[in-house]
């Protein structure tokens, strides 16, 4: 580490592993630990921060920095300070640890997303200790439950505090501008442009109760099992987006394979452990996830329910909406749980420009490219009050790390050399973002 910006995201991104804001759903987290950290470590250098605290414990922060044209629309810079359990038994290393070994800080939270959340923080207090201004206006906001459905994170700050990114166009976080490793040794950063849109649903199975020893053709059971049994074993049929195609042709070009736009399929090997990801994107999906029915075993149930993970492409939610009514048929109920909108934009324009140049001025060898999420962020609260939002928390990645994995995932950590290939590409975009 070569000097103080480097030095101090190591360092932040340890120190905020160590505390183990776990949101566990159903709104048991608590982020104020976190958010008292991250207020400790701006108003270090000078720069003010405001907790929103949207409930007891659930901590939002909010940081403003002017910028030298004031004129422009600003630039929203976010990420959140919740990560999702971890069972240490499963771990070679502590969760909460952060502990640096083979070259790699070990943690929950090490890539979703303390690593940027320390990016940020790094490149803030650099500028603050030197005099730097950004180009334009920065909110700066650190969310709390992001990983629970963003009900007491930036949906709530969006729907209660709109103030607070009054005048602000654009926005970008996490899962975006990491390195993947093609072809014979090419790089890839695929920069996330587009994500898909969410519907959780329960099925619900409504039979007649009855003994168990007794013939019964109305089982609520039977009937829920055979629903959900549709609906796990349907296949999908590919529907390809615009950042799709932008996509797999650089892939085509980068591995010198064929690109047949009628089906994208054959070119997912060659991107590794995303592609589990990536071919998720090639597709609307539904998983189911949940089953509960019965309370006793010589009882047939009157109702027994499942819960489906939906995720709609850009532009077809009504053709998923449409597709599960006809798998399941007449007889089942659908209740929605949570329904969240898909993103898709350009590929194009001054920030992505600056988003690729940072890429670039860091690994000149490089080729960014965009994507679309199978998952969500906290981009989408964002683009309901009008802000355009990116995934770009920039990571040079090893060739045969298995990125995608480490989300969520047992043992998750950051490489250390990634993390400051990162936070120098983010102030370089910042600078001329």
């Amino acid at each position: 580490m070569s000097n103080d910006l480097e030095k101090d995201v190591v360092t932040l991104c340890q120190e905020m592993i160590r505390i183990p804001s776990v949101n566990f759903g159903d709104g048991k987290g608590d982020e104020r630990a976190m958010a008292d950290y991250v207020v400790s470590k701006l108003l270090e250098v000078g720069i003010a921060a405001t907790i929103y605290e949207s409930a007891p414990g659930r901590c939002n922060v909010i940081a403003k920095i002017e910028g030298s044209d004031t004129t422009r629309p600003g630039l929203v810079v976010h990420g959140h300070l919740d990560v999702v359990p971890a069972d240490a038994s499963d771990w070679s290393a502590d969760p909460f640890g952060g502990e640096i070994r083979d070259g790699m800080i070990w943690g929950r939270g090490a890539l979703d997303m303390k690593n940027m959340d320390a990016m940020i923080l790094a490149v803030l207090r650099k500028w603050a200790r030197t005099g730097v201004k950004p180009p334009r206006n920065l909110v700066i906001a650190f969310f709390a439950d992001e990983e629970a459905g963003s009900i007491y994170g930036s949906r709530w700050m969006s729907t209660e505090h709109p103030e607070v990114f009054a005048n602000c166009s654009e926005a970008v976080s996490e899962v975006g501008g990491f390195s993947v490793t093609v072809g014979d040794g090419k790089r890839l950063y695929l920069i996330q442009t587009a994500e898909k849109g969410i519907h959780w649903m329960k099925l619900i199975a409504n039979g007649r109760a009855g003994h168990g020893s007794m013939i019964n053709g109305e089982n609520a059971v039977t009937a829920i099992s055979q629903a959900v049994s549709k609906i796990g074993e349907y296949t999908w049929p590919q529907r390809y987006t615009k950042t799709a195609k932008i996509l797999f042709r650089k892939v085509a070009e980068a591995t010198g394979k064929v690109y047949d736009e009628k089906d994208l399929r054959p070119l997912l090997v060659e991107l590794g452990g995303v592609a589990r990801m990536i071919g998720a994107t090639l597709q609307n999906t539904a998983n189911p996830t949940m089953l509960d029915s019965g309370y006793k075993a010589n009882v047939i149930p009157q109702t027994a329910t499942a819960v489906i993970d939906g995720r709609f492409l850009p532009g077809l939610e009504g053709e998923f909406d449409d597709t599960i009514r006809k798998i399941i048929g007449p007889d089942i109920a659908i209740e929605s749980i949570a329904q969240d909108i898909a993103l898709e934009v350009e590929f194009s324009g001054a920030l992505v420009d600056a988003m690729c140049q940072a890429i670039k001025d860091q690994d000149p060898d490089g080729i960014p490219v965009p994507y679309l999420m199978s998952g969500g962020t906290d981009n989408k609260a964002l683009a309901k009050i009008g802000i355009t939002g990116y995934g770009f928390s920039p990571l040079r990645l090893p060739a045969d790390l298995d990125f995608m994995s480490l989300f969520h995932g047992v043992d998750e950590r950051v490489p250390v050399d990634g993390l400051i290939f990162g936070v120098n590409a983010l102030e370089n975009f910042l600078a001329n973002s």
